[in-house]
C-alpha cells in the first residue's frame, strides 16, 4: 500500500485517493501480493479459486486431481455446451472418491496462500467459484469481507454484491435471482457499485473466447439506471465483447482480467 509522503501533503493541496481493483484472481497469488502497490486500498471482486484454467488445461484443482487430458475433455464438452455429457463424465471420474473432501481440501490450500497475499486494507466479496463459508477462517484482520453491504473508502461509498446467478455450470456460490436482487436493493445509492458479475447487457456478458453469454444481473442494471452510481465495477466475463461502456451517468468497467495480466485496474479521485 502507498505510504504518506514525509511530512504529509503540502499545505493547501488535496491528497489524491487511489484504489486498485481486481477480479477473477484464479490462483495468481504472486501478482495478488503486488496488487496493492501504490494504492490506498485494494478491492477484490472474487473468484480467488482456480478450479480449471480454460487457457492452460494443466492448471487448477481439476487437472491436479485427474490430469490434463481429462481436463481438456471437460473444457471441450463445456465449450460445446454439452453440459449433460460433461456432468456424466465428471461423475465417472469421481466414482469411488470423496468429491467434497478432496475439493474443499484443495480450496483450503489455495485460500491459505491467497488470503495471506492480500495487502492491508483489502475490501473483498465472493465470486461464483468461491466458497463463502471458508472465508472467515482465512481473512486476516486487514481484509474486510462484504456482501450486500456498503463501506466508505476515501470519502466515497462502495457497495458490494458477491456471487453469481444459477447456471448449468453449478458453481459453488450461485444464488437465485430473487436473493441476488435483495442484496442489490439493500445497498441503496452508492458512488461505486462493486459486483462479481456484470449487469445484464449483451456487450458486457458475452465472452468472445468461450463464445457464449455469461449470466448478468437485471437487478444490477436496474440499480445503475435508478441510483446512477459513478462507477459499476465487475468481472466474471474474462474476454468480454466490451470491457467498458457508459450506461447513463455510470461508467461500467470489467476488471476481470487479473489472472492473465496480473495488473489491477486503478480508480483515482
Amino acid at each position: 500500500m502507498r505510504g504518506s509522503e514525509a511530512g504529509g501533503p503540502a499545505a493547501g493541496t488535496r491528497r489524491t485517493t487511489r484504489i486498485h481493483v481486481v477480479s477473477d484472481v484464479h490462483g495468481n497469488t504472486e501478482a495478488l501480493a503486488r496488487a496493492g502497490d501504490g494504492a490506498d486500498a485494494l478491492v477484490c471482486l472474487g473468484d480467488l479459486v482456480l478450479f480449471l484454467d480454460y487457457a492452460d488445461h494443466s492448471r487448477g484443482i481439476f487437472p491436479d486431481l485427474f490430469g490434463k487430458e481429462n481436463a481438456s475433455r471437460i473444457v471441450a464438452l463445456r465449450t460445446a455446451r454439452r453440459y449433460e455429457e460433461a456432468r456424466a463424465f465428471g461423475r465417472e471420474l469421481w466414482a469411488g472418491r470423496d468429491r467434497n473432501t478432496e475439493i474443499i481440501g484443495a480450496v483450503r490450500r489455495q485460500y491459505a496462500e491467497l488470503f495471506a497475499a492480500f495487502p492491508t486494507p483489502t475490501y473483498a466479496t465472493y465470486g461464483n467459484v468461491d466458497v463463502p463459508r471458508l472465508w472467515p477462517e482465512y481473512a486476516l484482520p486487514g481484509t474486510t469481507v462484504l456482501d450486500g453491504e456498503r463501506v466508505e473508502i476515501g470519502g466515497r461509498v462502495f457497495g458490494f454484491v458477491g456471487g453469481g446467478l444459477r447456471t448449468p455450470m453449478n458453481t459453488p456460490y450461485e444464488i437465485s435471482d430473487e436473493e441476488y436482487a435483495a442484496k442489490v436493493e439493500a445497498l441503496g445509492p452508492v458512488d461505486v457499485l462493486c459486483s462479481h458479475i456484470p449487469p445484464e447487457v449483451p456487450e458486457l456478458t458475452y465472452d468472445t473466447v468461450a463464445r457464449r453469454f455469461e449470466r448478468g444481473s437485471t437487478a444490477l442494471l436496474e440499480a445503475i439506471r435508478t441510483t446512477r452510481p459513478r462507477y459499476a465495477l465487475f468481472g466474471h466475463v474474462h474476454q468480454p465483447l466490451v470491457r467498458r461502456m457508459r450506461i447513463g451517468d455510470t461508467e461500467c468497467v470489467n476488471v476481470g482480467h487479473f489472472a492473465s495480466t496480473g495488473t489491477p485496474w486503478a480508480l483515482t479521485w
